[in-house]
């Protein structure tokens, strides 16, 4: 017999001095009452309660075992209280991590407005480029771009993210904007490594049509925070996500070139391994997803963020993504993101 539900009984009997009102209590019959006070004394080895026909009282042992008993019992009701209470009101510690330049440029302000928004919450935000185990490493949630592994994650899409062409006013001036990708062989590019890996750049013309670029310059590195400077220096051609570039773009100390040829979107995600999520992780989950343009209405249940091996389709901002949609819809092959 379960422990707590032993000790549960013994200390209503005690506090009522009947067993049959403990029977009436706990919606079970006398003689298991009984049962369940024999059990817990074989147990123990020790006699708990005196009984007579017309009374019921503790024994010294009894009595002792009781004032722990009751203590146990009401700690338990206090750490199952806070449980539930942490999964409806945000609080406690939450443990993100997120791609350096991403968690930088985007996720560290949203960070702030929510610690505003919800001050029983504390965050513990994590910059790692490189794969992160959620389960292994004890993350709460991630952001992961582009294709998702198969795994036992779920995944909710909170952005689509959006690489430009770019590069300063003087380096036009000096040599002049290329019109087609197949312009980019003449002109020095700064290479992010991680998503140009053998120096080729992929555009998609106005009707669809995919092409490829090779490309060579004087200068790469594993971050676009670092390619930025020299782009802005006027030392080469920069293909870089929104969020690093917009306010220069907008700016004018950098310009958008070949605007006939994008880049396919990248879908940025919440990723996380359980689809209980509490209510810290869920509300911050929703922060995020109205902050980037989402929005949660209509979400289905929450599933595998990769099934088959297949990319997940482009999804609604905020849709979880389920096998429904990866089994009827195969990405197109996406850019990854600094």
């Amino acid at each position: 017999m379960d422990r707590f539900v032993g000790m549960a009984v013994f200390a209503k009997v005690v506090d009522s001095a009947s067993f049959a009102a403990a029977a009436r209590h706990f919606g079970m019959s006398p003689a298991m009452v009984s049962k369940h006070v024999q059990t817990l004394e074989e147990r123990l080895g020790v006699r708990l309660l005196n009984r007579t026909t017309r009374r019921v009282n503790a024994t010294e042992a009894g009595q002792d075992y009781y004032d722990r008993a009751v203590r146990i019992l009401a700690e338990m009701e206090d750490a199952e209280a806070a449980a539930g209470d942490m999964q409806t009101s945000p609080r406690g510690h939450l443990r993100v991590t997120v791609p350096v330049s991403f968690g930088t440029h985007m996720i560290a302000p949203a960070v702030a407005d929510y610690l505003v928004s919800y001050p029983d919450v504390s965050i513990d935000l994590s910059l790692d480029d490189p794969y992160v185990d959620l389960l292994e490493k004890r993350f709460d949630l991630g952001i992961r771009f582009g294709h998702l592994a198969n795994s036992s994650l779920i995944a909710r899409k909170l952005y689509a993210l959006e690489t430009h062409l770019c590069a300063a006013p003087a380096y036009l001036e000096k040599n002049g904007a290329p019109h087609a990708p197949a312009d980019l062989a003449k002109h020095r590019c700064l290479i992010y490594t991680l998503s140009a890996p053998e120096n080729v750049w992929s555009f998609v013309d106005r009707n669809g049509k995919e092409e490829v670029a090779h490309i060579s310059g004087r200068f790469q590195a594993n971050s676009g925070d670092v390619l930025l400077q020299p782009a802005l220096r006027g030392c080469g051609l920069l293909l870089a996500p929104d969020y690093l570039v917009e306010d220069h773009l907008k700016a004018g100390r950098l310009v958008r070139i070949m605007p006939g040829y994008t880049t396919h979107e990248t879908p940025v995600y919440a990723v996380y391994p359980s689809r209980n999520l509490s209510a810290k992780a869920r509300t911050f989950v929703d922060f995020l997803a109205a902050r980037f343009g989402g929005s949660h209405e209509g979400a289905h249940d929450a599933e595998r963020d990769g099934a088959n091996g297949k990319a997940p389709p482009t999804a609604k901002f905020g849709a979880i993504v389920t096998p429904d949609l990866l089994e009827k819809e195969i990405a197109k092959k996406e850019t990854r993101a600094s």
